[in-house]
């Protein structure tokens, strides 16, 4: 029933739509047990280490450094490659005779404070708005984000929808029951802290209506990190902020530029409405279930693509709100691993490659940062305090120089496309940054054991001062310098530093 611009189902409607979308249990992360592939494959693996343990054990450690070095020089060649692919900016589409009809979906938890922001945000679309359907997708024992809400003024196109209680309690499940209700043939998610540029929907449309192949199923917007005074400041926020522009700016524009799949940010995915319900939706058992889906569409000959204008985003507050969120990305991406990983060939060797340099490549650097930069430092430091030269293996060491050096050159290209600061200290604290992934990574294994389908929340503050996207010249300042300097490209999204 609608009461006051507000949708609330019916129960015995949601207990039909809260199951009406999801991949099957085979494609799911509820599948937890390994298939035959990956235990045949785990299987050969410890027998071969075992064997090779046993029959040269003087050889085993050079050659798990040389394969070391060989995956650091391979992942910092392909990053060089992707920054050069990703230089060219993106064409402009044609303007569409007609606009498609847009949903836009907010999922919020827990979120009454910044609720009223993002109300002030979405209503500044421009888009037509008899083409607009907008659902704010809220849990139904949230009582204060739902007060907060209603008391917000919406334009006509933007309602309420009221998830019914159920498990799991994750976004990808409120957004399958949204799913059920989308009017739109195209369809858009945002998160509570986002302020999307007020022309992405029309860049979205114009490019899936200019799309030749027929085959294109989602774009990904860029999302930027600035605080309320339109920087990214502190440890945590300027590297965070770095980070994003690295994969975003260099790593997933070039990936597009391959015609490769990539994994979607959790924000500001412009889909095909039916297309994503062919797929089945999203996967409410994920807690990273964006970067799944982008893997799940090319599974199904679907591809992906990247647009240009962009959406904003507060980094964490600190460690304290850094971790749990990376924790929960990574879980979620080591999720994502054991789905695909299930019958690999579905992707095709390209899609497999994509997963491997993406996924696989971001949960392994999460996995051995710490550890690396404790080898490195204890090398040094054992040999300084004896009195001689290091005895690392100077391959190694070149190889790390080069990984890092690939890193930063990332950060500092996709910084200055994105129009943010990374300079010379954002660079010598960078792997200090890069050893915190390692903590969350452990968290991350240990949460997926113990508690696999938590989802850490993030909490979110209103932003202080004059809301940067609000009308006027004053309020407008943080904004208007950054884009100054930033091109229309794209520049953000979530996975493991370099």
């Amino acid at each position: 029933m609608v009461v006051e611009g507000t949708v609330v189902s019916e129960p015995d409607e949601t207990r039909q739509d809260a199951g009406r979308y999801g991949p099957p249990l085979d494609q799911s992360a509820a599948m937890r047990s390994p298939s035959a592939f990956q235990t045949a494959l785990l299987v050969a693996a410890i027998s071969g280490s075992a064997l090779a343990l046993w029959l040269w054990p003087d050889r085993v450690g050079g050659w798990l450094v040389a394969v070391a070095a060989f995956a650091f020089l391979a992942m910092a060649i392909w990053r060089v490659l992707l920054i050069l692919l990703s230089a060219a900016p993106l064409p402009e589409p044609p303007v569409p005779a007609c606009w498609p009809r847009y949903t836009v979906l907010a999922a919020l938890h827990d979120e009454a404070e910044v609720v009223g922001q993002l109300v002030g945000r979405l209503s500044r679309i421009d888009y037509p708005p008899d083409r607009l359907q907008g659902l704010l997708v809220l849990e139904a024992h949230d009582h204060e984000t739902i007060a907060a809400a209603l008391a917000a003024p919406r334009p006509e196109w933007l309602r309420i929808l009221v998830t019914p209680p159920g498990k799991p309690q994750t976004k990808p499940r409120a957004l399958n029951h949204a799913l059920a209700h989308a009017t739109g043939e195209l369809l858009t998610v945002y998160d509570a802290e986002d302020a999307p540029d007020r022309l992405q929907l029309r860049e979205a449309g114009a490019r899936f209506a200019a799309d030749r192949s027929g085959r294109l199923a989602c774009l990904q917007a860029p999302l930027r990190i600035r605080s309320a005074d339109g920087t990214a400041s502190g440890f945590v926020g300027r590297q965070f902020a770095a980070e994003y522009a690295s994969l975003f700016e260099t790593i997933l524009p070039g990936m597009a530029r391959l015609g490769l799949p990539f994994p979607l940010g959790g924000t500001s995915n412009h889909f095909r409405v039916d297309v994503l319900r062919a797929v089945g939706g999203w996967d409410a058992w994920n807690v990273t279930e964006d970067a799944d889906l982008g893997f799940r569409l090319w599974s199904h000959d679907w591809t992906l693509g990247v647009m240009a204008r962009p959406t904003w985003e507060s980094p964490p507050d600190g460690m304290a709100h850094w971790l749990p969120q990376r924790t929960r990305w990574l879980k979620g991406y080591l999720q994502t691993w054991g789905v695909h990983s299930r019958r690999p060939w579905r992707l095709g060797w390209r899609g497999a490659l994509a997963l491997v340099m993406t996924v696989g490549a971001g949960l392994v650097s999460a996995a051995i940062h710490g550890l690396t930069l404790a080898w490195v430092t204890a090398a040094v430091l054992v040999s300084a305090m004896a009195g001689l030269s290091p005895e690392t293996p100077v391959l190694a060491l070149c190889v790390l120089a080069l990984g890092a050096a690939s890193a930063w050159l990332s950060c500092a290209i996709g910084a200055r496309r994105a129009g943010t600061s990374y300079d010379a200290g954002d660079m010598i604290r960078a792997p200090a940054y890069w050893a915190m992934l390692s903590l969350a990574f452990v968290h991350a294994a240990w949460r997926l054991v113990l508690e696999p389908f938590a989802w850490d929340k993030t909490p979110h503050r209103r932003d202080a001062g004059p809301d940067p996207d609000s009308p006027g010249p004053a309020a407008a300042e943080p904004n208007a310098a950054l884009d100054g300097t930033a091109p229309l490209r794209l520049s953000a999204g979530h996975a493991a530093a370099p």
